[in-house]
């Protein structure tokens, strides 16, 4: 064995033996459990990041593990090829997305490889290939034939910088969730997925993720959001129009005095055309158009609104009520109309004051009922609580939720309204108006409208060879060769293609299905090879896919399962979201955030390496190209290599905390590692001979029964570690102290009868218990060991339960609570023999002489009390 340990040469040796043997490479097998674990696949955005490094080696540690346990696992790896970010990082690039897409593929495949994860690269898979989206489409014209998926003219949310459309969920503060600017509402005609179906259902099994973290579930129900209240319709004065209302308050209905319309609804514009309001309704569409209109954004903002020059008529009172249309009036809640109680809701008190509308007080304090009753005069803000009905014709004098009931029914009665539900979930809009993704299966003909392409046409190829237009626009609409086609129905040559592409998100909603049979040529999957595989047993990714990515996974396996393709409704049985990795930054007042290359150390103080100024350290965040607090994982690889670097990122924090850079940290992993191996090394030549101990513990003495205890208590700690909790940190301290104790084992006993067994068996275990953690290393002493197998093909170690037991134990001792003393006694000593050694301990006695002991307490092999 090698007395220096060369991590780059050992590293490269075993890539290429794994590959070589195929290892990794798996396939259906009845007679084993089956393990699938997953991590989200990234975009080939053009080098992983320590983000992705974190990422991925967390979840390679499980699969190896498992794999080790015995379990059928299979671990794939693809990309996530389409969309806005391979998109507008080859606009930035001056290329092409296609082949921006497949040179990125190409580096980052070459990476994850030089990182040694334990990828079935046989299944790989990339979403922008026609044989990945062919069934993408194929999904699309399904749910158009079963009335999932439907177009409709709708207000959108348009980010003109990256000239498309967004999800909700795509939108965050008001900003675009990939390029950051301001996002404006725009009218389109759009595809819309029906995810508002299954709203309910993917409410309830949020209780039943018991894998889950609560944060994300959390998330995931508050994004659904439902509300029990009551739909009121009120009618348009002088019209036939009604605005409907949903509200969870129909008690306060009395208390209605005016009706405020989002800015996107409908009947803002044609309720407006004609009156002296028309230009200042349509002035204040224009201006809500480019405001943020976020719930966040719009709950800080000052109220404001216009009135649109029409009434509608309360149900309750026969009163006439203005219409405004008003900024925090939103069409992603309810029915995109608010009947304003300004008694009983903050924001309509305030518009309410600003624009001197009625006031009408109907719910009153219970306990000041009689003697102070709520009038305008005296409001100061909204009453938002519970009492007693008032103002409110026969319903007075009932308790208001008692008359959220009646009144409810009155409305139902009478054909004014009805008990409902709403959720905030909207339909998931999926046209996108860029070019890189997958085409839209449909041929929109002038006699018979919008047709699906036949299924024995697809895929639709979205052309490579298309460039883009001036701004990053879409060449699709302008390509006759891709536009031009033949309507399917009636055989028009006059027909035209969809131009719109789908939602990146809609190909990421699926690819774990895809993975368990990616060759598959006669369908989205092997349905044999899907009922074995799935759901997945652990997804591991970030936070950040809560909402976005996790709940698009949810509703698609449903639509899956709607149409009788899988058996279950649930993708991932259990998600761990693993912390970010994060930095603290570095600037000057030149150059603003500087790398940490562009960073020099003179007299213990920073300065820029550029213009020499001084550098200011900010605080910790998240490693982010913008901030340029960014370590490049392959400047690791090429100074420790990959398993140091793999160390470092498991040891330094749990995997749901985020992880800070530390340099001596990774310094420190590679000592540790060098530790091992010279270890090894010194010990090689004596225990290779012999056959690891395997004995009765009873028949070792001294340091070698601690160490063999150290050996059986390190196999069960890091077993409770990996199992339990994934806290990989705690594992691999204790795996350091089990070196530690070795150590304490000199050569010169090698001469003894038990020494090169127990020896051999503590080598053993660290390297098995390593091989997870740090395969390369642990592949490499294995080998040397004599082993001729992969050390992925050995058995997880089993510890023995009599071997953890000790000889002697620490009695600690207490007067009053109060640590006085500690001694060691044989781990079988009964409790009264413990008792009287403590009350005799000399140092003990200095505590309790001339006082009298009113109780002891003993906790056996533990701990002694003494009361006085």
């Amino acid at each position: 064995m090698e007395q220096t340990y060369t991590p780059q040469q050992i590293e490269a040796k075993w890539q290429q033996t794994w590959q070589d043997w195929q290892l990794f490479t798996v396939s259906e097998d009845p007679e084993k459990e089956k393990y699938y674990l997953l991590e989200m696949f990234p975009y080939p955005s053009g080098k992983i990041h320590m983000g992705h490094v974190r990422n991925y080696t967390i979840g390679d540690v499980v699969a190896r593990y498992k794999r080790m346990r015995g379990f059928n696992v299979l671990h794939p790896m693809g990309w996530d090829a389409f969309g806005m970010p391979a998109e507008n990082a080859a606009i930035a690039n001056r290329t092409h997305p296609a082949e921006w897409t497949y040179e990125n593929i190409d580096t980052m495949r070459a990476q994850l490889k030089q990182m040694g994860f334990s990828y079935d690269w046989n299944r790989e898979i990339a979403t922008c290939r026609p044989e990945y989206y062919r069934w993408e489409q194929w999904l699309f014209l399904k749910m158009v034939e079963k009335n999932m998926a439907y177009r409709k003219e709708s207000f959108v949310n348009w980010c003109e910088d990256c000239q498309t459309v967004l999800a909700n969920e795509q939108v965050e503060a008001g900003m675009c969730w990939r390029c950051g600017q301001a996002v404006r509402q725009k009218k389109l005609w759009q595809w819309f997925f029906r995810i508002t179906d299954f709203a309910d259902d993917l409410l309830v099994h949020c209780d039943q993720l018991p894998g889950w973290p609560d944060k994300v579930i959390t998330m995931q129900k508050n994004w659904i959001g439902k509300s029990y209240g009551a739909e009121i319709r009120f009618a348009v004065a002088d019209s036939e129009q009604v605005i409907s209302v949903f509200t969870t308050r129909p008690d306060t209905i009395f208390g209605a005095t005016f009706m405020c319309l989002a800015p996107e609804h409908p009947l803002v514009v044609e309720l407006s055309q004609g009156t002296a309001e028309e230009n200042a309704v349509q002035a204040f569409v224009e201006k809500m158009a480019m405001q943020d209109r976020s719930a966040k954004a719009v709950e800080g903002n000052e109220k404001e609104g216009v009135f649109i020059g029409a009434h509608c008529v309360n149900p309750m009172t026969g009163q006439k009520m203005p219409i405004y249309t008003a900024n925090f009036a939103l069409m992603e809640y309810g029915t995109g109309a608010v009947m304003s109680v300004p008694a009983h809701d903050q924001r309509d008190f305030e518009f309410a004051r600003k624009y001197e509308l009625p006031i009408i007080a109907v719910v009153q304090p219970q306990e000041t009922a009689q003697d102070e009753p709520l009038t305008p005069d005296t409001m100061e803000k909204a009453y938002v609580g519970e009492g007693i009905m008032i103002n409110s014709g026969q319903f007075n004098g009932s308790h208001n939720k008692q008359a959220q009931q009646d009144i409810t029914a009155h409305l139902e009665a009478n054909k004014h309204g009805r008990q409902t539900v709403s959720f905030r979930l909207r339909d998931w809009g999926i046209s996108r108006q860029r070019y890189w993704g997958a085409p839209i299966p449909m041929v929109h003909c002038s006699i018979c409208g919008i047709v699906p392409v036949p299924e024995t046409d697809l895929p639709i190829l979205l052309p490579e060879d298309a460039q883009l237009l001036e701004g990053g626009k879409s060449p699709l609409a302008t390509l006759e060769t891709f536009i031009q086609t033949t309507c399917p129905k009636c055989g028009s040559a006059q027909a035209r293609r969809e131009t719109d592409t789908m939602d990146t998100f809609v190909e990421s909603s699926w690819y774990f299905e895809r993975y368990c049979s990616p060759r598959y040529e006669d369908g989205m999957f092997d349905k044999a090879a899907v009922d074995y595989w799935m759901p997945v047993d652990q997804y591991i990714g970030g936070v950040e896919h809560a909402i976005l990515h996790l709940l698009y996974s949810r509703y698609f396996t449903r639509v899956l399962h709607e149409l009788g393709l899988v058996s279950y409704k649930e993708p991932f049985t259990r998600l761990l979201t693993q912390g970010m990795v994060c930095k603290e930054t570095n600037a000057c007042e030149t150059h603003g955030f500087l790398h940490p290359d562009d960073v020099q150390v003179r007299d213990k103080q920073l300065f820029c390496k550029i213009c020499g100024q001084p550098v200011t350290t900010g605080r910790v965040e998240k490693m982010s190209k913008s901030k340029k607090n960014v370590i490049d994982p392959n400047l690791l690889l090429d100074r420790y290599g990959a398993d140091t670097t793999r160390l470092f990122c498991l040891f330094a924090a749990p995997p749901e905390r985020d992880l800070e850079w530390s340099e001596q940290g990774v310094e420190g992993g590679f000592r540790f590692l060098n530790r091992v191996w010279r270890l090894a090394a010194k010990w090689i030549g004596i225990v290779k001979p012999v056959t690891p101990y395997d004995g009765v513990p009873g028949q070792l003495t001294g340091d070698l029964a601690d160490l063999n205890r150290k050996i059986h208590e390190t196999i069960y700690r890091v077993t409770r570690d990996i199992d339990d909790r994934f806290h990989f940190n705690t594992a691999i301290s204790a795996v350091m102290e089990l070196v530690n104790v070795m150590h304490g084992i000199g050569t010169d006993h090698a001469d003894d009868d038990d020494t090169p067994a127990v020896m051999r068996a503590a080598l053993e275990t660290v390297v098995v218990l390593l091989a997870p953690i740090v395969p390369h290393f642990a592949e490499e002493i294995w080998q040397t060991l004599g082993h001729t197998q992969s050390i992925v093909c050995a058995p997880w170690p089993a510890y023995r339960e009599d071997a953890l037991i000790k000889d002697e134990v620490l009695i600690v001792v207490q007067v009053n609570g109060k640590l006085r003393s500690r001694f060691n006694l044989p781990a079988d000593t009964d409790q009264e023999t413990i008792k009287q050694q403590a009350l005799s301990d000399e140092r003990v006695q200095s505590f309790i002489a001339g006082k009298t002991i009113r109780k002891v307490i003993v906790v056996k092999n533990k701990l002694v009390n003494i009361v006085v």
